[in-house]
């Protein structure tokens, strides 16, 4: 007679799992999920411009809208509000995206930043070089900003399509490259394509980011606090001359990115209410005020920065990033004229972007890891640092928006850009697929990770 062994639970994760593994593994599936519907929008907008809709699709979008508050009048588009308003939304999530890598992500000591930040150097320079080298002297220089941004969402979506054969260490070295790409792209829009600057709203700006500060050091919750200090910091910025997107990164930098009590002591009063709670199951009053202080426990378990973050990341990801792709993908080819399609701004975009991409990316990272600054990502191999090269030539997102901004006043010259950007992006994704395709398929690795 056979013995009839136990039957026993699989093993629990161990809490590393839950408190580091499992959010990194939800951000990849935002983000490959984020990456479809983006890829969707742009190719709606596509079809809606082209498919015998240019008029209707211009004028969803030209239409204009009143904002009275109080005396104040704005009057806006749609797609103003979509590229000035929701945007800056946008650059909040990416704001405090950053802060979380400096703080406690993979930016945060100097050895894990310098290989991502090395390739985003060398993934920022080339692009623009040779782009200028298209455009030196003409009317398309103002565009040069255009190819230094890597399209996280899009390229994330690529590599974990494949990620049979990209290692997950490659998978962060693109994040982490990405978002020091966010942060170049985000000095240049600061930098270079404000206009006239007004020294008294400057100075406005500068005294509420010192407000940010304060709110900082006194670790403040309330979101509705944090929108209207924000709101400020957008009008002054707006006024100065500078980009008024910018101040979602300020905003989103000056979240606080840990809770104000250490995590053991929020734990301790936990069990010292949970206890009380127990022990006092006929006083009514009592059960509420300790019910009552659980909850402001809990509260302070989860950092500000972690809970703008969760609540806001799906809204921009599956919201706001699919209606700027809906609202600044639809380029009319037909009404082109065929120069456009082979001009120096479009010609120019799409080799930085597919061509300067890859070899800024790849070489510079080669270079460093030669001299020793840094290694390659774990289980990563030289044909798989180059397919990820090209993969993040796709520019997208941020590239569009550097795009509206370089040409807002010359709309063919925009409409060339966004024709390079579209098609270096969809040869980015295709050929740097390829590449990582024909790679070897990553082992797999047992828990312990041997």
């Amino acid at each position: 007679m056979n013995e009839t062994k136990p039957v026993t639970a699989p093993p629990s994760a161990p809490p590393v799992f839950g408190a580091v593994v499992a959010p990194i593994q939800a951000f990849f599936r935002l983000e490959a999920a984020s990456g479809i519907v983006l890829l969707a929008c742009a190719l709606g907008a596509l079809a809606w411009a082209n498919l015998g809709g240019v008029d209707s699709y211009r004028a969803v979008f030209e239409a204009s809208f009143t904002l009275v508050i109080g005396r104040a009048v704005a009057h806006f588009t749609l797609l103003q509000l979509v590229n000035d308003g929701l945007m800056t939304v946008f650059f909040f999530v990416v704001g405090m995206e950053i802060k979380r890598e400096l703080v406690d992500g993979e930016l945060r000591t100097l050895p894990q930043a310098m290989l991502p930040a090395i390739a985003a150097l060398g993934g920022m320079i080339v692009p623009a070089l040779l782009y200028l080298a298209f455009n030196r002297g003409g009317p398309g220089r103002p565009g040069w900003g255009i190819p230094m941004a890597t399209d996280i969402a899009f390229c994330i979506g690529v590599l974990t399509i494949l990620r049979a054969r990209v290692p997950r260490a490659l998978i962060v070295f693109v994040t982490a490259l990405a978002i020091f790409d966010d942060i170049g792209g985000i000095l240049v829009i600061a930098l270079f394509y404000g206009h006239g600057i007004d020294a008294a709203w400057l100075v406005a700006a500068a005294g509420l980011t010192l407000g940010l500060v304060a709110m900082t050091r006194a670790h403040v919750r309330s979101g509705v606090l944090w929108a209207a200090a924000g709101a400020a910091l957008w009008t002054a910025l707006h006024h100065a001359g500078i980009h008024a997107t910018i101040a979602g990164v300020v905003l989103g930098l000056a979240i606080p990115a840990r809770t104000r009590r250490p995590l053991g002591a929020v734990l301790d009063a936990l069990a010292r209410h949970a206890a009380h709670l127990a022990h006092g199951r006929e006083d009514a009053e009592r059960q509420g005020a300790e019910v009552l202080a659980i909850e402001e426990a809990l509260e302070e378990v989860e950092a500000p920065l972690t809970r703008f973050v969760h609540a806001l990341h799906p809204w921009v990801a599956f919201g706001i990033m699919p209606l700027f792709a809906l609202a600044n993908s639809g380029v009319h080819v037909a009404g082109l004229d065929p120069s456009q399609l082979t001009g120096r701004v479009a010609v120019g975009t799409a080799l930085a972007l597919f061509v300067g991409k890859q070899v800024g990316i790849f070489a510079f990272s080669l270079a460093a890891v030669k001299l020793g600054v840094g290694s390659l990502p774990r289980d990563t191999t030289l044909p798989k640092l180059f397919g990820a090269s090209i993969v993040a030539g796709i520019g997208f997102t941020v590239a569009l928006f550097i795009a509206t901004l370089a040409f807002a006043g010359t709309p063919a010259l925009l409409d060339e850009a966004k024709v390079g950007i579209l098609a270096a992006s969809l040869a980015a994704g295709l050929v740097g697929g390829g590449v990582l395709r024909l790679t070897r398929r990553v082992e797999a690795r047992d828990a312990r990770g041997r």
